[in-house]
């Protein structure tokens, strides 16, 4: 074989494996590349405490309607509002019908699973109504399902989509969890976080309570006298030390949303999936989904407001009237009129 070949062949061969590497890392060679996030609010799925206030047909009837919205996208997050487990004590109150502890069985988990959740915030003030066992009962449910959460300091779950690094990390205003009220803490996390992931994704349980709870003031919020945290300073803030989708939930109502430094916030999606012991009437059974498309770099480049409403004793459907469409997009223009987002009238928006 002459020279001249055997330089011809070496170089065919040295071109096909880099066409190789190329088709492989593509998601990084082609600048449109992105990934779906979608995101709910609080989620209970039944309790057995202080009662049966379970549903029928093992709860298997409860996302009917919404799976295939929750499961289209790369990651599905939600709040877990409430312990799973079979048994134990609750440390908040005694079996009263006016006790409000939420103790979902463990065969429930699976429902979590097969809607299609990918990662659960446990970052709540109803994740510790049965105390340390409860806490870890749940726990050990979503590792079994391989469900990643959230909740505990200094907790975080990671996920990969397309070799792109994800930590997911959920916040509230109590020091059983990551706590959104010590701001300088909660960048700090970011901050160290954002050294080892290409995207970070934030979840908050915060604000105030109630039907009349739509605004986001630029204050601390209370509720019967509970530091809530300022969610203004609180998000802004880990997005300052490296954050890239911040959504909330807590006040049991939908909220507005900004865009902060290409970066989208979502500041309540409500009740979403809240069986028997919820209100829900008036907005209080409003919901969404909010699907979000970001870029490799975690920068938003759309979304996507499904509007959900639940139906008595708490079954999640489509909302065909688009009330939640037009709620969030009212409260966004109210309380953050300079953040560019116009939401259309079947729910899209884009920076």
């Amino acid at each position: 074989m002459t020279k001249l070949i055997k330089i011809i062949l070496l170089f065919n061969f040295i071109l096909f494996q880099i066409l190789l590497a190329v088709e492989k890392d593509n998601s990084f060679t082609d600048s449109s590349f992105t990934f779906t996030v979608s995101c709910v609010g609080d989620i209970m799925l039944g309790t057995s405490f202080p009662q049966d206030y379970l549903p029928p047909n093992d709860g298997k009837d409860i996302f009917k309607n919404v799976t295939n919205f929750l499961e289209s996208s790369d990651i599905t997050i939600g709040n877990l509002e409430g312990c799973i487990a079979d048994s134990g004590k609750s440390t908040k109150c005694d079996s009263s019908k006016n006790c409000y502890a939420f103790r979902m069985p463990v065969k429930y988990g699976d429902l979590l699973k097969r809607a299609g959740f990918d990662l659960m915030s446990i970052a709540n003030n109803h994740v510790n109504d049965f105390g340390i066992y409860g806490r870890k009962s749940t726990i050990d449910v979503l590792d079994k399902l391989n469900i990643g959460w959230s909740g505990p300091p200094k907790t975080y779950a990671e996920v990969e989509i397309s070799d792109i690094n994800i930590a997911f990390i959920a916040f509230c205003p109590y020091d059983h969890s990551n706590d959104l009220r010590k701001i300088d803490q909660s960048k700090e996390i970011v901050q160290n976080l954002s050294k080892k992931f290409d995207v970070i994704i934030v979840s908050f349980h915060g604000g105030s309570e109630g039907k009349d709870a739509f605004r986001v003031p630029d204050t601390t919020e209370y509720y019967h006298e509970e530091n809530r945290g300022n969610l203004r300073k609180f998000t802004h803030a880990v997005i300052d030390a490296g954050a890239d989708l911040v959504f909330g939930h807590g006040p049991h109502v939908l909220r507005g949303m900004e865009l902060y430094k290409n970066r989208l916030i979502a500041y309540s999606l409500g009740n979403f999936a809240t069986y028997k012991r919820f209100v829900l009437d008036d907005n209080l059974g409003k919901s969404a989904i909010l699907k979000v498309n970001l870029d490799k770099n975690g920068k938003f480049v759309s979304g996507k407001i499904t509007s959900i409403m639940q139906n008595y004793p708490g079954i999640p459907v489509i909302d065909k009237s688009n009330y939640s469409i037009k709620l969030i997009n009212k409260l966004s223009n109210i309380d953050f009129p300079d953040s560019g987002i116009k939401i259309d009238s079947i729910g899209m928006f884009y920076q």
